[in-house]
């Protein structure tokens, strides 16, 4: 059993806990301000070892700075580099300054709540949500490798909510007009709001990708522009997936194909090389806008385009989470609840038409 013992300092009475490891060596933990802290600790302590669960408290002495680059490292292996670059901007500019000289032991849930309250007040929900994230990312590694025995950081109730930003959905003619201000750029233009291709699917097409006979593309790369240098991987969801090509977009794409070997790009650059991402304000796609005089949107927006029009002309949620290279058709309807509305409609017309619908007694037959 441990063991609580007094001892006085300049700054006044302390007390140290004396106990056993489960390697059965002596150790102690010195520092605590009241006997009451004192207590809470050895009982902690013995319920730990009982349950397997105890961790040497010297372990947890290193600090977030110290153990934070080999998660880093981890993560970039792990993660595209697009994903990378916001995670490690998080760790610079929000957790490092606050956590890096910070000890994994001394870390409580009441300070990361400040933390995020604190930032809450400065930032956006994505930005707080992200560099929480990291910080209880870094935590996680250290209860893996032993060092904790449990997460601190786990179990804040103040996280702020990410608020839905209202979508833009243009029409068939709004499309029409965008793509005709398009130029050069018409094609990309109607595979991105009829295919419903993320931009670096779409740059990253290539001639051999489309089976014209078939109506279909496949998406096999996504090539994303990370400051100035292209990144080309697999899709989002790490596999490949075949998209429906409307017959209207047939002859466009014939053309965009005319004097390209099968492994050319087929929206390439002016180098030859991948389309670079359009300047906001100043870009090609949006002069097409202010040209066409549809509503403000990105070119990430016409796979939204591409969502509405499908679900309008009645395609199944599954077939639109294929096409959409979704994970999940729950996720596709997370996504797109908004454009389901109708479906409701449709249920409570049913009910009432159940409801109202004449009732035969199967006691009196009729005659």
């Amino acid at each position: 059993m441990a063991t609580i013992s007094r001892y006085d300092t300049s700054a006044g009475k302390r007390w140290e806990v004396r106990y056993r490891t489960p390697e059965r060596k002596t150790t102690r933990k010195r520092g605590f301000t009241s006997k009451r802290q004192a207590q809470d600790f050895a009982a902690t302590v013995e319920v730990e070892k009982m349950r397997g669960e105890y961790v040497p408290p010297q372990l947890g002495y290193i600090t977030i700075g110290e153990i934070a680059p080999a998660w880093l490292e981890r993560k970039a292996a792990d993660l595209k580099p697009s994903a990378y670059r916001s995670l490690e901007g998080a760790w610079r500019v929000h957790v490092k300054p606050r956590w890096a000289d910070v000890r994994i032991s001394d870390i409580d849930l009441d300070a990361v709540e400040r933390w995020i309250s604190s930032m809450s007040s400065q930032r956006g929900a994505t930005v707080v949500i992200r560099a929480y994230g990291v910080l209880a990312g870094i935590l996680d590694s250290a209860v893996k490798s032993r060092r904790l025995a449990r997460n601190p950081a786990r179990g804040v109730e103040n996280l702020p909510r990410k608020g839905r930003k209202a979508r833009v959905y243009l029409t068939h003619e709004q499309v029409d007009a965008l793509a005709d201000a398009a130029g050069d750029k018409r094609a990309l233009v109607y595979v991105l709001a009829y295919c419903g291709l993320r931009w670096g699917e779409a740059i990253g097409l290539r001639v051999r990708h489309l089976d014209l006979l078939r109506k279909r593309l496949t998406v096999v790369e996504n090539a994303v522009q990370v400051d100035n240098h292209v990144y080309v991987g697999t899709p989002k969801s790490h596999t490949s997936r075949t998209v429906p090509v409307p017959d209207f977009l047939l002859l466009e794409l014939a053309r965009q194909c005319e004097g390209r070997a099968r492994d050319d790009l087929l929206f390439p650059g002016r180098d030859g090389d991948y389309l670079r991402r359009p300047v906001s304000f100043t870009g090609w796609f949006q002069k097409a806008v202010e040209k066409s005089g549809v509503p403000r949107v990105t070119p990430h927006d016409l796979r939204h385009t591409c969502a509405s029009l499908a679900v309008q002309a009645g395609a199944h949620v599954k077939s639109l989470q294929r096409m959409l290279g979704h994970a999940s058709a729950a996720m596709t309807l997370d996504t797109y609840s908004d454009l389901f509305d109708d479906d409701l409609d449709a249920v409570g017309d049913a009910l009432h038409q159940a409801r109202s619908a004449p009732i035969v007694s199967k006691a009196c037959p009729p005659s």
